[in-house]
């Protein structure tokens, strides 16, 4: 039987979180003869993976021949923002149930993109299912191991990598980061950790108010049985919520499971869920002059920091079925 053309010219295109479609060209004479496709695919070793792999084991999608561009989804659990690379060989299985099999094509490159809305929505829901009853606050507070702060205004930063491998915002929104968790017993903010002694506290209506718009972000745990929900609050208007418009589920501000502001006998009230801890992130800079800052009498509890913690995989609670 006449040897098949190897296929060339591949092309990447319609990349998610978790699927692509992927074309290449062949010769004219292959086109009715080919019945299957073999892809390669193969997550881009880093510095940081198992220099021990076994580097023969393929990673091989056998499909039936269909029109080309084709959709690939769901045959690999494939991650977010993860780079790949792939090369496609075709096939003709003959009356044996042997493949008379083509050359390799040139491997091609390409990097998954980060979780959308749909999928946001998905952890959301996954949130809301153990976010527990809402609690009274009044303050927003932040912790750090110096007193003093550069100038009199904390100004955004990059938010680090910690969460869900896929959440939009790591590594793309600017921020300040603040907690409003509050002990059971006191309403008040813990007197411990994990970020130092010194605690800068403002009083919530500054940050959080009709004029906020309330975005939900992410929803993680790092081995342990806490979960973390991650919020944004963005002034309407601003380009921390022009960012979070395209990107993140939008939350009703005075209804829903995690952080509410809604007006009681005319005056602001605030509630945050009892049953995670709540990660805000504030996309404008903030005045020092309208907090106070002083000194926590409890512990630094180092263990519990997020700072660029990974998510656990493997948690039923807090993963969907698209990747971590």
């Amino acid at each position: 039987m006449e040897l098949l053309s190897t296929p060339h010219s591949i092309e990447i295109n319609n990349i998610t979180c978790d699927s692509f479609r992927i074309s290449w060209a062949m010769e004219d004479s292959d086109l009715e003869r080919v019945t299957h496709y073999f892809i390669d695919l193969n997550k881009k070793e880093n510095k940081n993976s198992n220099k021990f792999k076994h580097r023969d084991v393929p990673t091989k999608l056998v499909a039936k021949a269909v029109p080309l561009p084709m959709t690939v989804r769901g045959h690999w659990f494939l991650s977010p923002r993860t780079e790949y690379s792939v090369a496609v060989q075709t096939a003709v299985k003959q009356s044996d149930g042997e493949y008379l099999v083509s050359g390799w094509s040139e491997t091609v490159e390409f990097c998954t993109g980060d979780y959308a809305k749909e999928h946001l929505a998905q952890l959301q829901e996954k949130a809301e299912q153990i976010a527990g009853r809402m609690l009274r606050f009044s303050v927003f507070y932040r912790n750090h191991h110096k007193e003093t702060h550069c100038g009199n205004v904390l100004q955004p930063y990059l938010k680090d990598n910690s969460g869900s491998h896929g959440s939009p915002t790591s590594g793309m929104l600017h921020g300040v980061f603040f907690s409003c968790n509050t002990e059971f017993n006191t309403g008040q903010p813990p007197q411990d950790s994990p970020y130092g002694r010194w605690r800068f506290q403002i009083p919530a209506q500054r940050l959080f108010n009709p004029s906020t718009n309330l975005y939900f972000a992410d929803f993680y745990c790092m081995y342990t049985a806490y979960h973390y929900a991650i919020l944004v609050l963005a002034p309407k208007g601003s380009l921390g919520d022009r960012f979070c418009r395209d990107r993140l589920p939008l939350l009703d501000i005075a209804c829903n499971k995690f952080l509410t502001c809604s007006v009681e006998d005319g005056e602001l009230i605030f509630r945050h869920a009892q049953d995670l801890i709540l990660e805000i992130i504030y996309t404008e800079p903030v005045d020092l002059s309208l907090g106070t800052l002083g000194e926590i009498s409890g512990h630094q509890l180092m263990s519990l920091s997020t700072a660029d913690a990974k998510k656990d995989p493997s948690c039923k609670t807090c993963n969907i079925s698209v990747g971590r």
